[in-house]
């Protein structure tokens, strides 16, 4: 992977590394992230008594860890094997996969080009990491349009590309939201009203109305946002509440993750 951060990893930070050297009592591993290399104590690297270090690594191996702590003067990293969980580890993981396929389009543009891979990343990436902090993030907000490529900085030659390939790799995972209304009215013209009361729920964007019978509809919402949109809907719902109210009727809803 082409991309390093500068400087010294933070205490606490999950760091990628590599398995370069194993002594008796310690392992010494490269931090992918920084061109750096730290230092695992074998008590950091697993709970219990450890009779052979190379039952847990080997030379070569990629491993995932937490920084402990940093001498700046003289440069040292003592890195933890042991104090990183399953879900620290994932994430990491993630992460990495996520700036590898940044790369892999930022490839793709070189090689439509013709330029030399190095180069091309140097002028996309080294623009957007000014902002960023991870040039996938930077894609990730391209392709919801939360961000203009114009905004990035980087030549107007790639914008093309980069645009259609980001769309298509980058593309937001939609989120279901919605839950279930359940609405009756005693009024004389109680169809019309519970149309005109279900005309404002489908008003909202991407959003989907299922007769379920009984008075009851489930709405779902195929959401890139979902905090917002979970925002926009208890609004709504909260008007058509109110709506069925005032026309002798009333309404409930029932939050759940809604289904496809």
């Amino acid at each position: 992977m082409l991309y390093k951060r500068e400087g010294l990893p933070q205490e606490g930070e999950v760091v990628l590394c590599t398995v370069a050297r194993i002594n008796p009592n310690s392992i010494f591993a490269n931090i992918n992230d920084y061109d750096k290399q730290g230092m695992i104590h074998i008590s950091e690297i697993s709970p219990g008594r450890i009779r052979n270090i190379r039952d847990y690594v080997v030379e070569g191996k990629t491993i995932v860890c937490k920084v402990l702590a940093i001498n700046r003067e003289r440069g040292h990293i003592d890195l933890s094997l042991r104090r990183v969980n399953e879900t620290l580890r994932r994430n990491k993981l993630n992460e990495v996969k996520q700036e590898q396929k940044a790369e892999k389009i930022i490839e793709l543009i070189s090689q439509a080009h013709k330029k030399e891979m190095k180069k091309v990343y140097e002028e996309i990436a080294k623009p957007i990491l000014e902002n960023y902090e991870m040039v996938y993030i930077a894609f990730t907000d391209v392709a919801s349009e939360k961000l203009k490529t114009d905004d990035l900085n980087i030549p107007a030659e790639y914008k093309k590309e980069l645009v259609e390939l980001v769309g298509k790799r980058f593309r937001p995972e939609k989120i279901p939201v919605g839950g279930i209304l359940k609405i009756q009215t005693y009024a004389a013209d109680g169809v019309s009203v519970l149309k005109d009361a279900l005309k404002q729920v489908e008003n909202l964007k991407n959003s989907k109305v299922v007769y379920l019978g009984a008075g009851a509809f489930k709405i779902s919402i195929d959401s890139e946002d979902a905090k917002t949109d979970e925002k926009a809907l208890d609004k709504k719902i909260a008007e058509v509440i109110e709506f069925m109210e005032k026309h002798e009727g009333t309404g409930s809803f029932i939050k759940e993750a809604a289904e496809e």
